[in-house]
């Protein structure tokens, strides 16, 4: 299969691109930066317009496109909501039209977010669930869903949107795992995080999250037809604490601090999140590793690069 993924430099990007060259796909990437960051065979450096990407999708002429550049923050989408539009849905449009004025049609692939449920009402909660978000992130990714949806009814597009929950890996430097990982591994002896530590998440380990849609793209591909449109929920479906969480990584890196919550809720952050992955398991076997798995192999590696 030769995919193409747009933003390869990146956490999500370049874990996918990464995984499926290691199986032996072709895979091309393309991002900002001169070069790729990834060691691909293939790169481009390219701005996401619609007439750069036109133009690598003629040349690399791929199965799969993975679109992995977008905003990746709910704090920063509170901060400065018009830029996060622009890095989701307008550079989404763009690398659709993109697809469009090529003239080719590969199978594009949307990373989207559980952000688009916001608070769900019931869990676990599946692909037909309400979409409700609470954030401008999470209305973001939802408005690049409806323009992915556009442009599979109106030009004939194959398109998937996987709607990931909370993904961790060891390149991903921010976000929860990282900062209690920084604060355990760090001067203090007391680790202190902004909520109530009863908030909980669907954690899923990016290795797994790659396999996942890489997964999925093989097939859909296969199957693809003109027109399709299909969201799958990519997590574990598994709902572990934030608490739970720090008592894991706690027990391995520092059992002697002790980690405390302010009870601050930050805007924009759901309560709870589990994900209902029925259809995910009727389209592939999926067995993801355990959470504590995925952290012992993210403390390893940052110990391993201190």
């Amino acid at each position: 299969m030769k995919l193409l993924v747009t933003g390869s430099s990146g956490f999500i990007g370049g874990s996918l691109a990464r995984y499926a060259a290691s199986v032996g796909h072709q895979v091309m990437g393309t991002g900002r930066s001169p070069q790729s960051g990834n060691e691909l065979p293939e790169y481009a450096q390219a701005d996401v317009t619609a007439a750069n990407l036109a133009e690598i999708v003629r040349r690399f002429a791929p199965d799969v496109l993975f679109h992995a550049v977008g905003a990746a923050s709910v704090g920063a989408s509170l901060t400065d909501p018009l830029a996060d539009l622009h890095a989701a849905a307008v550079t989404c449009a763009n690398v659709l039209e993109g697809v469009r004025r090529s003239g080719l049609n590969p199978r594009v692939i949307l990373p989207s977010s559980a952000a688009v449920y916001g608070n769900p009402t019931k869990l676990p909660v599946n692909e037909e669930g309400q979409v409700k978000p609470i954030s401008p992130y999470g209305f973001h990714k939802a408005a690049s869903e409806m323009i992915c949806r556009e442009y599979s009814e109106c030009f004939g597009f194959d398109i998937l949107v996987c709607r990931l929950f909370s993904i961790f890996g060891a390149a991903q430097r921010r976000l929860l795992i990282w900062e209690l990982y920084e604060q355990l591994a760090g001067p203090n002896q007391t680790v202190w995080l902004g909520g109530t530590g009863s908030e909980t998440r669907d954690f899923l380990h990016v290795d797994d999250a790659a396999v996942a849609i890489l997964k999925l793209a093989e097939e859909e591909a296969e199957a693809g037809k003109a027109g399709r449109f299909r969201i799958v929920n990519v997590g574990s479906g598994i709902e572990m604490s934030v608490s739970q969480v720090g008592q894991i990584m706690q027990a391995i890196v520092a059992p002697r601090k002790e980690i405390r919550y302010r009870g601050i809720t930050r805007g924009g952050d759901p309560l709870r999140w589990r994900a209902d992955v029925a259809l995910l398991r009727s389209l592939m076997p999926w067995k993801p590793k355990p959470v504590k798995d995925g952290l012992l192999e993210c403390i390893a590696a940052w110990q391993g690069s201190g």
